[in-house]
């Protein structure tokens, strides 16, 4: 009986109608007493069975359709209209058609302008983000600034301010060049997340706006990099300019020594 009220469904017997045709196969299938019920009888059995679905059942799935159809209508009108939601997405369409073609314009602009070898090829690697590595990037830098001259050049406080200059040079330059390559992922993120903005689900604000923030936080702690890379550039250029004076004082020093050995002398 179960099986055959399966199959029955299947096909797309509703639920009275299987009830209905259950009962008439069980009478028919029955024994000889059993089909001596009368059909009027029968007709009565179906029928009192189809008014109680009817009333009793049927007005219980009515108001569940009804309580499923004013939820849908919640959905669609106050938390996610989706008039508003249409609006959105065709706003969202239409700014990336606009700016895209500036956006590219913007994003491949060449900006090199070294002429010479050496020069030239230190830029490609300054702007390329630093896709050669940091060996390629110290030969390239050593082969435009130069290297430290040796102690027969040049003083040992003279040769310790050259290398110090030149540690923080290349440290500013190297935090410039990972800037640009986070300043690239951050665009692609960005362009993503536009994308499926104008694709997006009802409900599906807060992961898209989770991962924009995410993005901004990334963003944030790169320029705060390049800022400190700023200030200790800064900063050693403050202690260059204070070495000198200290220099000039003891130049002065003592040459005011000299001069006083040369009067003191008869």
């Amino acid at each position: 009986m179960k099986i055959l009220s399966q199959a029955l469904a299947k096909r797309g017997i509703g639920f009275s109608k299987c009830l209905v045709a259950i009962l008439v196969i069980a009478v028919l299938l029955g024994p000889i007493e059993a089909r001596a019920i009368g059909l009027g009888d029968i007709v009565s059995i179906i029928k009192t069975i189809t008014d109680t679905l009817q009333s009793a059942v049927g007005s219980v799935l009515g108001e569940i359709q009804g309580i499923e159809a004013a939820i849908s209508d919640y959905r669609q009108q106050i938390i996610w209209p989706v008039n508003e939601l249409n609006q959105i997405r065709a706003f969202v369409a239409a700014t990336r058609t606009r700016n895209a073609g500036l956006m590219t314009q913007i994003q491949t602009i060449d900006n090199n302008s070294a002429t010479l070898a050496n020069p030239k090829q230190f830029e490609l690697a300054l702007r390329g983000g630093g896709s050669g590595g940091v060996d390629r990037f110290l030969r390239l830098y050593t082969e435009v600034y130069t290297s430290v001259p040796g102690s027969n050049a040049a003083g040992q406080i003279h040769r310790d301010m050259m290398d110090v200059d030149d540690a923080l040079a290349v440290d500013a330059l190297r935090t410039s060049v990972f800037s640009d390559q986070t300043t690239a992922e951050i665009l692609s993120m960005a362009d993503s997340l536009e994308h499926r903005s104008t694709n997006a689900a009802p409900g599906s604000a807060p992961m898209l706006t989770a991962q924009a923030h995410l993005t901004e936080l990334v963003s944030q702690a790169q320029t705060e990099k390049v800022l400190a890379a700023e200030l200790r550039e800064e900063a050693a250029q403050l202690a260059h300019q204070n070495a000198l004076l200290k220099q000039s004082a003891l130049a002065t020093r003592n040459l005011q020594n000299q001069m006083q050995q040369v009067l003191k002398q008869p």
